[in-house]
């Protein structure tokens, strides 16, 4: 899938749709890749720069294409990101890498209320960002 495919299911549209190819996914993970942070026009930079905290938002939009890809063909609840936990980063900028990021986030959990995720996020193999989020879905009406 490509990114109009990605931003299909997802609420972030234009410069805020992250990734742009999912490599792989199942009932349990999901693999995707993008040279997102290395666009000048990425809506994340301040000062021209991207910081490697924004791989939070990276993480978290796995989760959410993760999300949607799973519901189908139901279409996703809408969900708040929660929590963040044990989140480490080697490096303090994104911009200057070259070549594609590639996340792979698991479901750790998945209620009819919240979802855990683990994320890691390597680029040319080694670990920029990792961590755990949690997200809380909205119920039905």
């Amino acid at each position: 899938m490509a990114r109009d495919d990605i931003a299909a299911l997802i609420p972030h549209q234009g410069g805020m749709c992250l990734w742009e190819h999912i490599v792989e996914w199942d009932d349990t993970r999901i693999v995707l890749e993008t040279a997102s942070h290395r666009d000048p026009e990425n809506p994340l930079r301040v000062d021209g720069k991207l910081r490697a905290l924004h791989l939070c938002e990276y993480g978290a939009q796995a989760m959410a294409v993760h999300g949607a890809l799973r519901a189908a063909p139901r279409q996703a609840r809408p969900g708040m990101l929660v929590a963040l936990r044990s989140v480490t980063f080697t490096c303090d900028y994104i911009d200057g890498l070259a070549g594609a990021l590639r996340v792979e986030a698991v479901c750790l959990q998945s209620a009819e209320s919240s979802q855990q995720y683990s994320f890691k996020i390597t680029h040319n193999g080694a670990v920029a960002a990792e961590g755990r989020a949690a997200v809380l879905l909205k119920l039905p009406s």
